[in-house]
């Protein structure tokens, strides 16, 4: 395995730089294509979140310059990201990618909308064609992973996630939420999470407001408020205690000058922003005008840590889990490993067999059905006896350090091959010569690292 992640997450960088690397779902073909194309990339796939961008691929052997790659796409200088950065290679970038979709990195940890975001990079880096046979077995085993721990642990139960945090925040600022009218602004899935945690805790009053008017209705009509068009946002906001912030606009919606005659229309009665967005929707700048508070992801950190005392028990179970998983899915690379070397050594005594058989046909004449039948189920008996224990410690030392000694040995005894590429894809792996009963035993390796 040769595997390289790098990234930033809300733990290691200011959002002010998390927004510059942000890269929209509809640039994520278009970033995924330029990574392909890096010199070392032979895979890649792009996580982007509201806390997290990250570049996670398979490398060839002389590895992937994945710094250059950010600070070239970006066109932000090295200097100003590196303190940043964090990257891991081959198990510890298995270990970190586990963790991430299992919701063990997240701000929040628990929530669940994590799990969809890398189902949805996955998708596009599948549909754009950057997913190597490698990086797919990984993916699946990464899904598998984080569902385990949804499953098994309680990580995930009274589930809170930044649309939630968000809502607490406002209740903290005001002490109540009851007579209070607040704005969403965006109707995507954090929005649709924030209006029902508004609700829960006693808003009375819920204007929702997105570039797509189909989609503010529907939400404002699921939690019984009211729909405005985007193009009467700045005339109608003034009319709001709380904005909440969730759109994937790439530069701010409210600026300073927004922010004074916002004041001038509510008469200077204070008006609070909460920004969940990355890039931010919200100009810090509005937080100087006086009147005006604003928060950001950033700001939520606080409220985040007291939710993460009370699950610390059921992460340390989760935090279990994943290193098993890495474990096996390590097992099961090695394992494919000296898959090749099994395929090759089936078809040679296959073809020893069929040879063998040909040169019997000529010796004996003409045979009957039942004579052909025979000597096919004898010669396949001997054969599946005499591969079987060449075939089981191939498999057995593919875990330990004389996989490589003992592959030479058997191409040398049988004079087989000695390409070890990989199998390319999943087909291969459930290539099964006729008459070799132990060619499951290929099948079986590839499953064991996450092929389906």
């Amino acid at each position: 395995m040769n595997f390289q992640l790098i990234g930033v997450n809300h733990n290691s960088a200011p959002i002010d730089l998390r927004e510059k690397l942000a890269i929209p779902h509809c640039r994520l073909p278009q970033a995924l294509q330029r990574l392909a194309q890096h010199p070392g990339v032979a895979g890649g796939l792009i996580l982007s979140t509201c806390n997290r961008v990250e570049i996670i691929v398979e490398s060839n052997s002389a590895g992937a310059g994945l710094r250059s790659f950010l600070s070239d796409y970006f066109g932000i200088a090295l200097d100003e990201m590196e303190p940043h950065l964090y990257e891991y290679r081959q198990d510890k970038a298995v270990l970190h990618l586990f963790r991430v979709a299992a919701s063990l990195d997240s701000m929040v940890v628990g929530e669940a909308q994590i799990l969809g975001q890398v189902k949805e990079a996955y998708a596009v880096a599948r549909a754009v064609g950057t997913i190597s046979p490698q990086l797919h077995r990984l993916l699946r085993r990464t899904l598998t992973a984080a569902k385990r721990v949804r499953r098994e642990t309680a990580v995930g139960s009274c589930a809170v996630s930044v649309a939630s945090v968000a809502v607490e925040l406002a209740q903290n600022i005001f002490g109540s939420l009851e007579n209070k009218r607040v704005y969403l602004v965006g109707a995507g899935e954090m929005s649709e999470l924030a209006a029902r945690h508004l609700i829960a805790r006693g808003a009375s009053s819920i204007l929702v407001s997105s570039c797509s008017y189909e989609r503010a209705t529907k939400l404002a009509t699921a939690v019984n408020g009211e729909a405005v068009r985007f193009e009467d946002l700045y005339n109608t906001c003034h009319l709001a205690d709380i904005i909440i912030t969730s759109t994937a606009a790439p530069h701010p919606i409210f600026r300073r000058e927004h922010g004074k005659i916002l004041l001038q229309r509510r008469q200077n009665r204070p008006l609070f922003f909460i920004d969940i967005s990355v890039p931010r929707n919200v100009d810090p700048e509005m937080n100087k005008l006086e009147g005006i508070f604003v928060y950001d992801m950033d700001d939520l950190q606080q409220t985040v840590h007291e939710h993460a005392k009370n699950r610390r028990k059921e992460a340390e179970r989760a935090e279990a889990i994943i290193a098993s998983e890495v474990e096996r899915f390590r097992a099961g690379l090695q394992v494919l490993d000296v898959v090749p070397a099994i395929v090759s050594l089936q078809e040679r005594v296959e073809q020893i067999r069929q040879s063998e058989i040909d040169r019997a046909r000529g010796r004996l004449g003409q045979l009957s059905v039942e004579q052909e039948a025979a000597i096919d189920a004898i010669t396949r008996g001997i054969v599946n006896k005499l591969m079987h224990s060449p075939i089981t410690a191939l498999k057995s030392a593919a875990r330990e350090a004389e996989a490589d000694a003992l592959i030479t040995l058997v191409e040398r005894l049988f004079d087989i091959s000695g390409d070890r590429t990989i199998p390319s894809s999943r087909n291969t792996l459930k290539f099964q010569p006729s008459g070799l009963d132990s060619s499951t035993q290929v099948q079986e390796a590839g499953q064991a690292a996450g092929t389906d």
